[in-house]
């Protein structure tokens, strides 16, 4: 590029969480850099966008960069006003995140990081969503600039796939202690849930999410979760297609018979 990009940043866990200040940090070394993120965490939010409610944005001076907002609504909602109210173009990069936890496997449809790089993928712009794998807000975020500022420096020199963006995930690993970085594909798994059942303070029923991480590929190296475990950095290339490709021919021969 002739001139410095400009570049979307955002997230899931709102605009005051540590990761996206790491993130910031970063990107003001390759461009002129937006901010448009939730003002409160929207984690679990998936591809969700405000359809039956007010949405409001405010400007902010956390971060010292010319278009910096807050967004009532969700990730998604924060691209969408990027691109057509505040931007009034579409940026060269995006980029979401650095998200607390990981967006490994079955947890990137559920993952608001995730799905605002999606909507940019939607909108032909190259995105990113980063993930640190450690959940607490305390995380040391050193060794994923250094993996942010890798995978950037790359990106811009190379093109991603149209309709798609990349799902990193980092080990929660100081720098040396990681292993190298993976192209890898999502691992088939899911989570094992419980509706959990408690009482509030006045003995009225009210209930908790909890689950468990169930793996169906254990040991398969060519899976975002075997790198994690291995202490890789995981790359997985997503698109928002969703259609089962392979699933086409067997349908192709059921008999849908409209005179039965």
């Amino acid at each position: 590029m002739t001139k410095k990009p400009l570049i979307l940043v955002t997230n899931d866990d709102g605009i005051m969480a540590p990761g996206i200040r790491a993130l910031v940090e970063v990107m003001k070394e390759f461009g002129e850099v937006a901010i448009i993120a939730p003002d409160k965490p929207q984690s679990g939010m998936g591809h969700a966008i405000t359809i039956n409610s007010t949405l409001r944005i405010s400007k902010t001076g956390f971060y010292g960069v010319r278009h910096e907002y807050t967004c009532s609504g969700t990730p998604v909602d924060c691209v969408k006003f990027a691109v057509n109210k505040i931007l009034h173009r579409k940026p060269d990069l995006c980029v979401s995140g650095i998200n607390h936890g990981s967006n490994a496997s079955i947890s990137v449809i559920y993952s608001g990081t995730m799905s605002a790089a999606v909507e940019c993928a939607i909108e032909q712009i190259p995105s990113v969503g980063f993930s640190l794998c450690n959940h607490s807000i305390d995380a040391d975020f050193s060794a994923s600039q250094a993996i942010v500022r890798t995978v950037v420096s790359t990106l811009l020199v190379n093109q991603i796939p149209l309709w798609s963006c990349l799902n990193v995930n980092i080990p929660p690993l100081h720098i040396d202690e990681i292993k190298g970085i993976r192209i890898c594909r999502q691992s088939k798994a899911n989570w094992i849930e419980e509706l959990e059942e408690r009482k509030d303070p006045s003995g009225n029923n009210y209930y908790w999410l909890t689950g468990r991480f169930q793996n169906f590929e254990e040991g398969n190296k060519e899976t975002d979760s075997w790198a994690l475990d291995k202490g890789y950095v995981s790359v997985v290339p997503v698109q928002f297609d969703m259609t089962a490709h392979a699933a086409i021919p067997i349908l192709s021969k059921w008999n849908f018979d409209l005179k039965k």
